[in-house]
C-alpha cells in the first residue's frame, strides 16, 4: 500500500462534500499538472491519502481511499489528463495544519513541506504515521 496526499480548495470540494458522496466516492479531477497525474497514475485500489483544504485552512483533515486506478478525466476531452476516483474513510480527531507539519523535525522532507503547490503528492510511511499521530488517530 502507498500512502498519498490529495490537495483542495474548502469552498470547491471540502471535506464535507467528500464525505456525502460516501462509498459512491467522486473522481479526484481537474488536475492539470503532469507531475501530479503521474502520480495519480501509480495509485493501486486501497490505497490511502490524506485529504488536504488548501488556501486559508491549510490543514489535512481527512484520510480518503483510493477505489478506482487512474481512467481518462471526465471533465475534459483531452486524452493527456487522468483521475483516480477516491472516498472519505474517516475524518482526523484533530486537523493537522501546514505550520504544525513544518514545525516537526521528522516531516521537513515531506513533499507538502518542500512543493506545496502540488495538488496530489507521495507520503513516505514515516509520513503518515506522525501526520495520523498528530491528528488523533
Amino acid at each position: 500500500m502507498a500512502y498519498w496526499l490529495f490537495k483542495s480548495e474548502p469552498l470547491v470540494w471540502g471535506w464535507v462534500d467528500q464525505v456525502a458522496k460516501g462509498d459512491l466516492g467522486e473522481e479526484w479531477d481537474g488536475v492539470r499538472n503532469y507531475q501530479a497525474r503521474n502520480f495519480m497514475r501509480d495509485m493501486e485500489i486501497g490505497d490511502l491519502g490524506f485529504f488536504y483544504h488548501s488556501q486559508k485552512e491549510k490543514a489535512v483533515v481527512g484520510i480518503v481511499e483510493v477505489m478506482a486506478q487512474a481512467h481518462p478525466d471526465s471533465t475534459t476531452d483531452d486524452e493527456r489528463w487522468e483521475c483516480v476516483d477516491i472516498k472519505a474513510v474517516k475524518a482526523l480527531k484533530t486537523p493537522v495544519t501546514l505550520d504544525q507539519i513544518k514545525a516537526r523535525e521528522e516531516l521537513a522532507e515531506m513533499v507538502l513541506v518542500k512543493n506545496s503547490r502540488l495538488s496530489v503528492q507521495p507520503v513516505t510511511n514515516a509520513e503518515w504515521d506522525v501526520v495520523c499521530q498528530m491528528g488523533g488517530l
